[in-house]
């Protein structure tokens, strides 16, 4: 697969019109079995390039660091925010989502003109907003966003694993990778867990008494 780098031609025909701060807008860790699900918006000065987004996916853990760092440094905004795992449980992984896109919006100062915003558009925001479907291969802005989500979402996975190392967060920062799944059938679910997603077979073969365990 070809890894497409992220433009700002979105984001330039949005400022043609008149808009002047652009926030790109994504989330990251919403399939993920532990952990919280975490949104990042970003707003690009359009006189500081960042070279190399692109897709958070796309990228090394290294490179996603060094883009992190640059785009903190040039950007004229920039938020991270999160809804945890008992939230999620609570509101859906979908409403979760949007509450964290919606956070993180409205923490930025200034507010922006105009949302781009990978594949969604947010409810209860009265910002004009634009959905885009692989947003975050196509727009620099959104990329962006997911390049600050997903770095502050692995450092949080790392603190995670200090204090409870036993289901290697670390490595897999919570998704149901093989490894992930073996140690949630040994140890159950730890307070870092969804409750609502049901991992199929395996929850049933570990048993509900387990299941509570942590």
């Amino acid at each position: 697969m070809v890894r497409m780098r992220a433009t700002r031609t979105i984001e330039n025909a949005a400022r043609r019109f008149g808009f002047a701060r652009v926030a790109g807008v994504d989330e990251v860790g919403r399939g993920c079995l532990a952990g919280p699900v975490m949104a990042g918006a970003v707003v690009l000065d359009p006189g500081a390039d960042v070279p190399g987004l692109r897709d958070s996916k796309d990228l090394t853990p290294r490179a996603r660091e060094r883009l992190f760092d640059q785009i903190v440094r040039r950007a004229l905004g920039w938020a991270v925010s999160a809804v945890e795992p008992a939230d999620i449980d609570r509101l859906s992984i979908q409403r979760a989502s949007l509450a964290a896109m919606r956070t993180a919006v409205l923490s930025l100062a200034p507010l922006p003109d105009l949302l781009l915003v990978d594949a969604f558009r947010i409810p209860d925001l009265w910002i004009p907003q634009r959905g885009i479907v692989h947003g975050d291969r196509r727009s620099a802005a959104i990329a962006a966003a997911s390049i600050v989500a997903k770095v502050v979402r692995d450092r949080h996975m790392q603190e995670l694993h200090a204090g409870d190392p036993r289901y290697g967060f670390d490595r897999h920062k919570g998704y149901g990778t093989a490894e992930h799944l073996a140690a949630i059938a040994r140890f159950g679910l730890s307070a870092a867990h969804r409750r609502s997603f049901r991992v199929p077979s395996l929850l049933d073969a570990i048993g509900t008494e387990r299941a509570d365990v942590g």
